[in-house]
């Protein structure tokens, strides 16, 4: 009922002002005819009294002769209810007779000068009038014929249209008549029927619209109730598929025309989605108690389980001692903050000669040594696996393949066996740690590619987030490796998995579509690979704010001082710094070739400038690093030799590991960073080194292979191939004022900031509790309606992909 008053009342409201608009319309359309009706009376009353008038008045003495028949032939005239009064007047404007009504104020010169029968309206007090005159010209000398019109000088007649019959009269009578004719016949006729009719049409008129209005509008409105309930109950139907498929799918097959509709509702949804968790994020203080505060609230406050061939801690024996040592890794750095945070295991391989004395009868030890938190569970790898797994398939084979760094990818099947055996130890032990059939899982990196298939084979329910932490090449250079579906199968048994860049995220989603038989949802980067759905997401990897590491490093001062005692640095020289594994993708070798290019073209900074190079030693029992280390060592060697003093040396080579608070001494105390990655995930050093200097100076030389390209915006970026174009970074950034220095590390401070560790975890694990929560809803759905192993299933994570349900 409301729905139906909202919908008549406007529109009858616009017919009746659409009807009151055309009152004056009708009005004057009446008033038009009408007038024309009564000049056309006013002929035809002038053609029958003037024949009659001149033979009455055919000199002026026969007004006072006749004046009793003239009086009777106008009363008579008169006798019509519409012809209220009429009056003879003559050539001298004097009135020879009138009725008794004639209207005061309507001399003999009214409408002297409007034409014969073109009479007007005016508007009187009683009523409305219409206002003509007939004109009574000289009798004609013949009398005995009649005719239309008047005699000229030469003896014709001139024809007037309209012009009054009049009745000839002999020449002699008409002398006495000069200046009496021609007489005028003043005739008043009545308009009040006029009004009458107009009110009446007016009336009539708006009764039709109103009419035809509301019948109009009735009938649109069956016809949209009609169709409203039918798109209502369709709409029901396809919104229910949301929570029951089946529904969605014959909503749909029922009412293809609602399937461009369903798309645009998932985009809406979807951009919805994602403005509300920008919004829910943008007002977050990204921290490891958000992070817990994920746990508890999203997650239940499950512990998650983070699988990584690395370990956050490495024991290692030396004498009879046990020392902890934390290795320098990106992937270590990133997710030990939030193992602290949210508590939980680690299962990791364990390198190190001590690590199997000091863990459990599980395998367990906890971790960190001063403020345990988290749990690490060991594997086991015997020297084989090790060397198959580790430094073959994982290291010869898919960082270089990755990397794109022009060296050689190197696949054997004995690598391969050992791979997928590391895999299995890594996704068994993983098994073993959940506590529920449904746990949050984080996998890392390349080396376990198959470990979240083979989780997913033993526990169906779990969340599984997967993160490859280097760079995915093209459909093209993937296509090298021999085993690419059974690594890309073994990645889409994640239900997320993440990558640095959209750009990685794009050439995973490529090579799927080339290589693999599966259904790819461009719209919402969605994967569905036999039965299963995994969504490919971009999750920039970032550091802890601020960095745990600080906490005890001095002032940049401080540690400027200290650099330059322990290398012998004289105190004028500017300080540049790079950090990297002894990695041939890092840049290490083009990065000092651009410190020699500089002091060749500016010799200016032999003896103001020294660049330390740390380069922690990495996977050196592989032949293709044996090789770049020994020419690393080469080029320092050889600029030091070109280039050095006594009392001065342009390269300070530390091949050897540091500690993280040792790492963020030299950070803090350089002038300037160079981070030269030929190709790179993120590289976290340059966001390390943004993030140590809190005295808001320094430089960032950073490659634009690197993934933090794309968000450190106030580094000065190089392609690190071009030796010059690097060099002269160098030289602008020796240069550059404190003033401009302070703009571009707090551009970048202010991003790290906010977009820290914390959030990129944050992230992911508030993506998996949507993920987990959608999986309840779907499994009680199936549960309910006795769903068995040959029962369809159906994964849409929120929001179904372009085309309708997924049928499994």
């Amino acid at each position: 009922m409301k729905l139906t008053l909202r919908f008549l009342l406007p529109v009858l409201a616009a017919l009746a002002l659409l009807a009151y608009a055309l009152v004056p319309f009708v009005e004057h359309l009446m008033e038009v005819w009408s007038v024309r009706d009564l000049n056309i009376r006013s002929i035809l009353i002038g053609k029958t009294v003037g024949p009659d008038l001149q033979r009455l008045l055919v000199a002026p003495e026969d007004v006072a002769k006749n004046k009793k028949k003239l009086q009777a032939a106008l009363v008579k005239a008169t006798e019509d209810e519409r012809l209220l009064a009429l009056q003879i007047c003559d050539s001298r404007q004097k009135i020879l007779m009138k009725t008794d009504n004639f209207p005061e104020g309507f001399a003999c010169s009214t409408m002297d000068r409007e034409p014969a029968y073109h009479g007007k309206l005016f508007k009187l007090p009683g009523g409305s009038i219409h206002f003509s005159y007939a004109v009574i010209d000289t009798p004609e000398p013949e009398p005995a014929e009649v005719t239309d019109g008047i005699e000229g000088t030469d003896g014709t007649f001139l024809q007037e249209e309209g012009a009054p019959i009049a009745e000839r009269i002999p020449s002699e009578v008409l002398a006495r008549s000069a200046g009496f004719y021609p007489l005028k016949l003043m005739i008043v006729q009545d308009m009040s029927y006029v009004d009458r009719r107009s009110r009446e049409t007016t009336l009539y008129m708006a009764g039709v619209f109103l009419s035809i209005g509301l019948l109009m509008a009735l009938l649109v409105l069956g016809i949209v109730r009609w169709s409203l309930s039918h798109w209502v109950q369709s709409v029901r139907s396809l919104v229910g598929g949301l929570r029951n498929p089946s529904k969605a799918r014959l909503a749909i097959q029922n009412n293809q025309e609602f399937l461009p509709i369903l798309k645009d509702v998932q985009a809406l949804v979807k951009e919805m989605e994602v403005s509300r968790q920008q919004q829910d994020e943008t007002r977050m203080t990204w921290n490891a108690a958000t992070l817990r505060e994920i746990l508890k609230k999203q997650l239940s406050g499950e512990r998650v389980i983070v699988a990584s061939n690395r370990e956050p801690y490495i024991h290692n024996r030396k004498g009879d001692t046990i020392r902890v040592q934390k290795p320098a890794s990106g992937l270590v750095t990133a997710l030990e903050p939030i193992l602290r945070a949210c508590s939980g295991t680690w299962v990791a391989h364990g390198s190190g000669n001590a690590d199997r004395d000091v863990v459990d009868g599980h395998d367990r030890v906890r971790v960190p040594p001063e403020k345990p938190s988290y749990s690490i569970r060991r594997i086991w790898l015997t020297a084989e696996e090790e060397q198959g797994y580790y430094f073959g398939f994982a290291n010869e084979g898919l960082w270089p393949l990755c990397h794109i760094a022009h060296t050689r990818p190197k696949f054997r099947s004995e690598d391969w066996h050992c791979y997928m055996k590391a895999n299995q130890k890594f996704a068994k032990a993983v098994c073993e740690e959940a506590t529920d059939p449904s746990p949050v899982i984080l996998v890392q990196d390349y080396h376990l590619a198959l470990a979240p298939l083979l989780i997913r084979s033993q526990l169906p329910q779990a969340t599984i987030l997967s993160f490859w932490h280097i760079p995915w090449p093209n459909a093209e250079s993937f296509g090298i490796c021999p085993w690419k579906n059974e690594i890309l199968s073994g990645l889409l048994g994640s239900s997320i998995l993440g990558f640095h860049t959209q750009f990685h995220c794009n050439n995973f989603m490529e090579c799927v579509d080339r290589y693999l038989e599966a259904r790819i949802d461009r719209e919402t980067n969605t994967i569905i690979y036999k039965g299963k759905a995994t969504q490919i997401r971009a999750y920039p990897i970032s550091i802890e704010w601020p960095p745990k590491s600080l906490e005890g490093t001095p002032p940049a001062a401080e540690c400027r001082l200290r650099l330059q005692q322990k290398h012998g640095i004289d105190p004028k020289c500017k300080i540049g710094v790079g950090i990297d594994r002894l990695d041939y993708t890092k840049g290490i070798v083009e990065r000092l070739r651009s410190v020699e290019r500089l002091l060749q073209k500016d010799p200016q900074a032999i003896g103001n400038f020294v660049f330390v190079q740390i380069s922690a030693p990495s996977r050196s029992s592989i032949p293709s690093y044996q090789e770049f280390a020994a020419e690393v060592d080469k080029v320092v060697a050889q600029i030091n030799a070109d280039y050095g003093r006594d009392n001065w040396q342009p390269i300070v080579y530390l091949p050897v590991h540091h500690e993280a608070e040792e790492v963020y001494l030299y950070l803090r105390a350089a002038d300037i960073c160079l981070v030269t990655s030929l190709h790179d995930g993120m590289n976290l050093v340059a966001k390390e080194y943004a993030a140590a200097h809190d005295d808001e100076q320094g430089v960032l030389i950073l490659s634009t292979f690197a993934g933090a390209s794309r968000e450190l915006t106030g580094a000065l970026i190089v392609n690190p191939y071009d030796i010059d174009q690097t060099a002269q970074a160098l030289a602008v950034g020796l240069r550059m004022s404190p003033e401009e220095q302070r703009e571009r590390m707090n551009l970048m401070r202010a991003f790290i900031r906010e977009f820290n560790v914390y959030r990129w975890a944050g992230r992911m694990l508030l993506d998996a509790s949507r993920i987990r929560l959608l999986d309840k809803l779907q499994h009680a759905r199936l549960q309910s309606h006795g769903a068995d192993s040959n029962e369809e299933e159906t994964y849409n994570f929120g929001i179904l992909p372009s085309g309708g349900p997924i049928r499994l």
